[in-house]
């Protein structure tokens, strides 16, 4: 099988569809070559090496000679004899994976300079101070990639000490005011480093200088900042790095030589023109160090006009042929543009969209097809939510889970009633917790932004705050959060109470101070490329909403329904936890009673807003679900004010607390069952349900309530609510003189259910999964402590991703599975969702295609992502 392919003279071994083999880098490279562009020549040694050589720790002999052959073939192509003191070959020695990494692995330049070859190069270039630059820097390179000497985790460089020593001497801050002498005496410095550090001379042999850049560009594969980034980006840890070596060409031989970075388009708005930087007579680390500030690429009209033309006329044909936007890499030498590098551009949401749109109905160059999958879904929350403005100056505090994105700013606040009470003044806040409950919640709805030390990326704060579209920070595990004291303190530092901090809900991060904010945008592309979406996609989506507001919203992102309301949330509104506080501590039947009778109009009020908000579209109301102490407070003064408040002793209330708080309420008297031992509770949350059903439909609106039982894991369970759905609804469509089409149905959110659905679906008009609780109870973790040791598995590899962020496939998966068949089975046209937060989730929503499922249900501002998952989706199948 062949291991190294060579590029050069116009003809290539491989091509753009090799990437597997080239990496994007040299395949990029073999196919600029094939199509007439001006490369370098050279060979790359294919990825699937990488991988051998990391386990092997040696270089096979073929794959030596199969080298050695190359090396042949690229001397006659360049002119030069590689280790040839009189005119020297040098080569880049270059990294590249099938999936663009930037950054991630390591590059050396000028590989084949010696005390010999050096002399060559100078009087190649005519330039010995050029010549001297290059020694230098090579040796640098060499032995911070390949000896370790110096490199990021040293706390102090050797190399750069040396420069910035000699600067200070010679009394200037340039390297380019340094003499030809300077340089010759660093070169010597240097090469004493090294020799120091590792024992042994600097290696003059150019073949021995190759063979240890290949095994150190092989091993940057396993550095710990590729790791982290391949995690992150959920790349396949067993690509492997191929390994270019190619020709070196020179921008710093004066000034009719550059380097620069271009963008054929506008990386942050799309637009079509030429973007970039280019700096004369220099070297493309010149630009990435930022040794010196870079000019924009339009001012390379001026400097070097022809070969900008040629600039201009190469992007046009990249673009042409590889049919979408480029991130391109060049050298000017003496005046002869050298392409080394051209990558698919990274862009910004609204450019991608942008340039998809108009490559479609512009440019003719692409179809509706490949514009949507070009699109990343998880892209989109740029778009919709504010972000930290780039350009500012921010002191990072920490970094937890990117929980809810967005960005906000606000003082700081420790207890939930402030938080409300300011924000109802007019004031900014974040509302800081170790943790949050649903007492919360009144004031996670008035502050701007929620930061959490504890819990995870499904934990309560989260999951609340992204149905609101609220920035959320989550498990900061830093923050040393006092509440009685009023401050949280973090590496050093302490913030306290009505101080301001910025928090970045798309990154984790925690900013210190007021850091400006930059507003989304939406835009007509967007709204053509959601159009196509929805042309394509069979999933339908819906949104998870609790208030009129939150509805109006979801269906301004394009929601088709409500796929989960959740009647809980209603009851912490202002006004209303006092009455719901009534009825959980009444002692009997007939004040349950009463105090249900002044929540029934309020939760009416609610429902005939959020069915006027979605007239025509279907909606899912849950009836009461998390456990009846969760409604109550924790600290003595609110329950000394609740006891002034019913007229009884403080005691009796403390004592109903104690009866009511459970050791487990996760699986404890929560959902179906409260229903069950408490009727009146259902019946007045489905008389508040039918009774404003019927007066929104008397309004004129068209109304589709779907009503769903949680926490069923029993036939009966869900039968016996059923029938007390029913009834109620029967007793309000005769006493209203009106009926409205309904449905009653259940969450399967326990494995009982998924595995006895056949037996459920006969009393169920629905089945809707809620995948969160399904993922608990499957996989026994409690979302809010996973946080702990979720990291760690996925570190370990144990996981492959985080089960409450994208479905776990082979267990919850085959659960839900295991239902729909079932359910489907016993009732064909039995309507299936999930409203999970993994509704919003791509790859679990591609999964509930596979399914067959009629609709996912996620937090409003996930429902575009959800839309174009669900056509990828759909694309894909």
């Amino acid at each position: 099988m062949k291991n190294v392919f060579f590029f050069g003279n116009g003809k290539a071994d491989g091509d753009a569809g090799m990437a597997e083999l080239l990496g994007g880098k040299g395949a990029n490279l073999a196919e600029m070559t094939n199509l007439g562009v001006r490369v370098p020549p050279g060979f790359t040694i294919s990825a699937k090496l990488c991988t051998k050589y990391i386990e092997s720790g040696k270089i096979a002999d073929e794959v030596r000679r199969e080298v050695e052959a190359a090396m042949e073939k690229l001397e006659i192509a360049a002119g030069r004899g590689f280790g040839n003191p009189a005119d020297p070959l040098l080569v880049s020695v270059r990294s590249g994976s099938e999936v663009s990494m930037p950054g991630m692995m390591d590059t050396i330049l000028d590989l084949g300079l010696n005390d010999s070859t050096v002399q060559g190069l100078a009087a190649q270039s005519c330039n010995d101070w050029f010549a001297w630059d290059s020694y230098r820097r090579f040796l640098q390179m060499y032995a911070e990639v390949v000896f370790g000497i110096g490199d990021s985790s040293a706390e102090v460089n050797p190399f750069e000490a040396a420069l910035d020593c000699l600067k200070r001497e010679r009394g200037t801050e340039s390297d380019a005011d340094l003499k030809a002498g300077d340089l010759k005496g660093l070169v010597e410095e240097f090469q004493a480093i090294v020799e120091r550090e590792t024992g042994a001379p600097f290696p003059e042999d150019p073949w021995l200088q190759l063979w240890g850049a290949i095994e150190a560009v092989f091993g940057s594969w396993n550095t710990r900042r590729a790791i982290d980034y391949r995690q992150l980006n959920r790349i396949p840890e067993d690509l492997g790095t191929a390994v270019s070596v190619v020709s070196m060409v020179y921008g710093n031989m004066g000034n009719d030589s550059g380097t620069g970075v271009v963008f054929t388009r506008h990386p942050s708005t799309g637009e079509n023109e030429l973007f970039g930087e280019f700096l004369m007579n220099a070297q493309g680390e010149d630009v990435v160090a930022g040794i010196r500030n870079p000019e924009p690429i339009a001012r390379m009209a001026d400097l070097l006009p022809e070969t900008y033309r040629e600039l201009q006329r190469t992007r046009e044909l990249l673009e042409q042929h590889y049919r979408d936007m480029q991130d391109i890499e060049f050298t000017v030498e003496r005046g002869t543009l050298y392409l080394l590098q051209t990558r698919t551009a990274k862009r910004s949401a609204a450019a991608a969209i942008r340039v998809a749109v108009e490559m479609v109905e512009t440019e003719g160059l692409i179809d509706r097809q490949t514009a949507l999958a070009r699109i990343a879904p998880a892209q989109l929350d740029q778009l919709l939510h504010p972000t930290i403005d780039p350009t500012a100056n921010a002191v990072v505090l920490t970094t937890g889970l990117p929980a809810s994105p967005g960005a906000a700013v606000g003082q700081v606040v420790f207890d939930a009633t402030l938080a409300a009470e300011m924000a109802k003044a007019g004031e900014d806040v974040v509302l800081v917790r170790r943790e949050t409950s649903p007492d919360d919640f009144h004031g996670m709805v008035a502050a701007k932004a929620i930061l959490t030390s504890r819990g995870g990326m499904t934990s309560h704060a989260a999951v609340v705050a992204r149905g609101m579209g609220k920035c959320c920070v989550a498990g900061a595990r830093e923050l040393n959060v006092d509440e009685q004291g009023r401050c949280f303190s973090v590496n050093g530092t302490t913030i306290r109470e009505g101080e301001w901090i910025s928090v970045d809900g798309s990154t984790g991060r925690v900013l210190a101070g007021r850091v400006p904010l930059v507003q989304p945008e939406s835009s007509p592309e967007f709204e053509k490329l959601m159009s196509w979406a929805d042309d394509a996609r069979l999933l339908r989506v819906r949104a998870n909403a609790d208030t009129p507001a939150d509805a109006e919203r979801a269906r301004a992102f394009g929601a088709e329904g409500i796929g989960l309301c959740r009647t809980e949330h209603m009851f912490f509104q202002d006004g209303r936890i006092s009455v719901m506080r009534e009825m959980i501590l009444a002692t009997g039947l007939d004040g349950r009673k009463a105090a249900l009778g002044k929540l029934l109009p309020m939760q009416r009020q609610d429902f005939v807003g959020i069915f006027r908000a979605m007239d025509g579209l279907p909606v899912t109301i849950r009836l009461l679900d998390p456990p009846l102490h969760e409604f109550l407070p924790r600290e003595t003064a609110e329950l000394e004010e609740i006891a002034a408040q019913l007229g009884v002793p403080l005691s009796t209330i403390e004592n109903r607390v104690d009866v009511l708080t459970e050791t487990n309420p996760m699986l404890g008297h929560r959902g179906c069952r409260l229903g069950i031992t408490y009727p009146e509770i259902t019946e007045m949350q489905s008389r508040a349900i039918f009774e404003a059903a019927c007066e929104a439909s008397a309004s004129g609106v068209e109304v589709h309530p779907e009503v769903m039982v949680p926490l069923v894991a029993h036939r009966e369970e869900l039968r016996l609510q059923s029938d007390l759905v029913r009834q109620t609804a029967e007793q309000v469509f005769s006493e209203t003189k009106c009926r409205v089409d309904y449905l009653v149905g259940t969450m399967i959110e326990l494995p009982r259910a998924a595995l006895t659905a056949d037996e459920i679906a006969e009393v169920s008009d629905f089945f809707s999964f809620g995948t969160n609780d399904l993922t608990q109870t499957t996989c026994g973790v409690s979302r809010d402590d996973s946080g702990r040791f979720l990291s760690k598995y996925l570190e370990l590899g144990i996981l492959d991703d985080d089960p409450f962020q994208t479905m776990d496939e082979r267990g919850v998966g085959k659960l839900v599975q295991i239902a729909v068949e079932l359910g489907k089975g016993k009732k064909p046209g039995l309507k299936i969702g999930i409203c999970g937060e993994h509704g919003g989730d791509p790859r679990s929503v591609a999964f509930c295609h596979r399914l067959g499922l009629n609709y996912v249900s996620c937090s409003p501002f996930r429902v575009p992502i959800a839309r174009l998952a669900a056509a990828q989706a759909a694309q894909a199948s």
